[in-house]
């Protein structure tokens, strides 16, 4: 009887994809960028010099880097205590559902569209939203940061209750708007009448993004958003799980990830609740279940914000509550930390960056598994569970 923790930190990339050139992303590396950054004193706001992971860093963290990328990114390797890796994605694409379905198991088998930087948005997409909205016209209609464009077009999102419509480098349409002027439940409502639309048009994600506040003392985005995703085309790990009868849970936007298929349960809030959440799925969780886990702030608040000693000391926070989460694991308990790609604070512009990504074990011995596919993490759980791997992946365990 075994359990098995797969936890991603959202964008923890450490470099050397093999394809980052065609990503405008060669030379990119999360983790042995922001460490560099700590080590010259240059990532000091609210933390104080080299980048501490002990925790992550006793399972073969900065032996993952190397391996993908050559990088020292620490001076102090101690010998790990578990498995490690660095897993290569094959989906074209550098976003969050690419990297968490092929992690479970299913590359991408499409190309996502992507909207333009010029006419972002055509005339009858948002004529579709005007009518689903009842409303006379949309603002923002571009690429945009989130916490820009509200700040922008707030107030005249209020005085004209039209919509925010923006996009980023990712397959997204977003939607920002007040949860009391305008109301959440009918931008939930408008996400949702829209995602069939653009999910046809190979549009990953239509995300509600509300937020709360005034002109005068700013805006602020809520916890209380939400991502309507397309279907993954197959079976992913997920479904493998629950087909065997076994129990799948989900902490954070894995939910949304995967629209729910697969997932018997969800809990979500920031970083801070979800680490609470996943030590009491580590109290009470049922024998031969999955927890899905997903940490989001790594890359919401500080990659791409650019905000190298805040992303430093999400780190640092995350490491640091790992001695807990250890305590209340069971003897055969397996944990796989890994990311979904990368986004280098300290690279240009604001987009994901093209990474592979660190796979350290708990609970499956010590030592270096080298070079992976993502499709290997599913097949590992799989394993770990006595479940059949429908993927192309190899257990590494």
């Amino acid at each position: 009887m075994a359990r098995a923790f797969l936890i991603v930190l959202d964008s923890v990339g450490c470099g050397g994809a093999p394809d980052a050139e065609a990503f405008g992303d060669e030379g990119s590396n999360t983790l042995a960028h922001i460490a560099e950054e700590c080590a010259a004193g240059r990532a000091d706001e609210g933390r104080a010099g080299p980048l501490l992971l002990p925790n992550l860093a006793s399972l073969g963290l900065w032996q993952a880097v190397e391996l993908a990328s050559e990088a020292k990114a620490a001076t102090d390797m101690p010998e790990p205590v578990g498995k490690y890796a660095a897993a290569t994605e094959v989906s074209i694409g550098k976003d969050t559902p690419s990297g968490h379905w092929e992690l479970s198991g299913l590359p991408v088998p499409w190309d996502w569209h992507y909207f333009p930087q010029e006419n972002t948005f055509s005339a009858d997409l948002l004529e579709q939203v005007c009518k689903a909205a009842d409303v006379g016209g949309t603002l923002g209609n571009c690429h945009a940061s989130g916490t820009e464009i509200i700040a922008q077009q707030g107030a005249r999102h209020i005085e004209t209750g039209w919509p925010i419509c923006y996009t980023s480098a990712d397959s997204v349409f977003q939607i920002a708007a007040h949860e009391e002027h305008f109301g959440l439940e009918k931008l939930l409502k408008l996400c949702k009448a829209l995602a069939p639309m653009l999910h046809e048009m190979k549009v990953g994600r239509v995300i509600a993004r509300p937020f709360v506040g005034t002109a005068e003392e700013g805006f602020t985005r809520t916890s209380n958003r939400k991502d309507f995703a397309i279907l993954p085309p197959a079976p992913t790990l997920c479904d493998w799980v629950q087909s065997a009868g076994k129990h799948v849970y989900a902490i954070g936007k894995i939910g949304d990830i995967f629209s729910m298929r697969g997932i018997d349960e969800v809990v979500k809030g920031n970083d801070a609740a979800l680490m609470d959440h996943l030590y009491a799925h580590a109290d009470d969780a049922a024998e031969d279940s999955l927890i899905f886990a997903n940490f989001v702030e790594f890359d919401s608040l500080y990659g791409h914000r650019r905000d190298v000693a805040g992303y430093a000391r999400a780190l640092e926070w995350f490491d640091s509550c790992l001695p807990a989460f250890f305590e209340r694991l069971r003897s055969d308990d397996l944990v796989i930390f890994t990311a979904d790609h990368g986004n280098d604070p300290t690279w240009s512009g604001t987009d994901h960056t093209r990474e592979r990504v660190p796979v350290l074990l708990r609970g499956a011995g010590a030592g270096s598994l080298g070079l992976c596919q993502f499709t290997d993490v599913a097949a590992t759980v799989a394993h770990h569970l006595g479940v059949p791997s429908e993927g192309p992946g190899r257990s590494l365990i």
